[in-house]
């Protein structure tokens, strides 16, 4: 009985997504964007409002609805719902194609029509080939080697093409470019890896440099909104600075916390026993971080100039709590605690209300 009912939901949804093929044809010829928040907040709460008298938990319902809505704008985002109908195919040479992001990207343009050209250290078309012939060049290399590559190719790549990067680091490479081409020149930051399953909700900066054609920077901004992609518009300094924090500090915690569960030779498996929730959300993001390339972050950490501050920051602050434990002076951690807290402001609600919702679908997975 509960397999025909679960059939069943299968079959509706498919009946959905088809509907939401036709919506995602009417929404590209009409030029209509592909999210529309307040449509969604009115689905959800009619949706929750349904569920109380159905015996179903409105909580438990909104969740589901998320992802359906989600899983809808990604499917519209494939049709290129959001690519207008007169747009121009460009050829795109991804320079360092065979890497992740590389891969990453020659799909994304490739889905949104382009003609990807690949170029690697092992490919039949070289990256000065490519450099040499493309529309668009994209630059994305390990960051140690992204300046001098753009050394190298930036001054074959045509006066009316548009040279870009993806690295993590904005004002090196940006000067770079600018300097080393005549072409237009946009620096970009994809804020996720290549291993997501989907680019629809993520984020990408921007460092727009020079746009020698008045055209490139809305070609860009038009061909990431199309595949889902939240655009962020910055400077490569303020970027930088950010990413002092966003990545430098969250990467040199996250291995702080995997060297000293080695120290004190914790086994990850072990430990799940007795796992908590908040627990658990930490095991699995600093696993994960040292699943992934010590080179990459390596480089993210050594090449930000505000590296030293960042993490002399953190080893005072991570001396400061554990001489107060050691004292086992209550005061001062309540002190120490509040300062924090205040610092937060309103946002440690929202983070409660938040990190609640990512615990409950942890545990259900666990």
């Amino acid at each position: 009985m509960i397999d025909s009912v679960d059939r069943e939901i299968l079959q509706l949804l498919s009946r959905r997504n088809a509907i939401v093929s036709e919506i995602a044809s009417y929404k590209r010829e009409h030029r209509v964007p592909i999210r529309d928040r307040a449509r969604e907040n009115e689905i959800i709460t009619d949706r929750c409002a349904r569920a109380a008298p159905l015996g179903l938990s409105p909580a438990v319902i909104e969740s589901i609805f998320r992802l359906v809505l989600w899983a809808s704008r990604d499917r519209q985002a494939a049709l290129k719902a959001e690519v207008p109908l007169d747009v121009e195919p460009r050829s795109v040479a991804i320079i360092g194609g065979r890497g992740g992001m590389g891969r990453c990207l020659a799909q994304m343009f490739g889905d949104l029509g382009h003609a990807v050209l690949i170029a690697d250290l092992d490919t039949p078309l070289s990256p000065r080939e490519a450099a040499e012939v493309a529309d668009v060049v994209i630059i994305s290399v390990p960051i140690d080697a992204t300046v001098d590559v753009i050394r190298d190719l930036g001054p074959r790549v045509r006066p009316d093409a548009l040279l870009m990067d993806v690295t993590s680091i904005k004002s090196a490479p940006m000067r770079a470019m600018l300097e080393h081409s005549r072409c237009s020149v946009i620096g970009t930051h994809p804020l996720f890896g290549p291993s997501v399953h989907t680019v629809q909700g993520q984020r990408i900066v921007l460092t727009p440099g020079r746009d020698a054609k008045a055209e490139w920077g809305g070609w860009l901004r038009t061909m990431l909104c199309a595949r889902g992609l939240n655009v962020l518009e910055t400077t490569p300094e303020a970027h930088d600075q950010a990413m002092s924090i966003v990545q430098v500090l969250t990467h040199f915690s996250t291995e702080v916390m995997g060297r000293a569960l080695t120290t004190l030779e914790a086994s990850a498996r072990g430990t799940l026993e007795f796992t908590s929730p908040v627990y658990l959300m930490e095991l699995l993001m600093t696993a994960r971080h040292f699943a992934q390339s010590p080179d990459l972050y390596a480089s993210i950490q050594m090449s930000n100039p505000a590296t030293p501050k960042v993490t002399q920051a953190f080893v005072d602050a991570a001396s400061q709590w554990r001489d107060i434990v050691a004292a086992g002076d209550h005061e001062q951690f309540r002190r120490m605690f509040e300062e924090v807290r205040t610092h937060f402001g309103d946002f440690t609600a929202e983070a409660l209300e938040q990190s609640s919702y990512l615990i409950d679908r942890l545990v259900e997975r666990a």
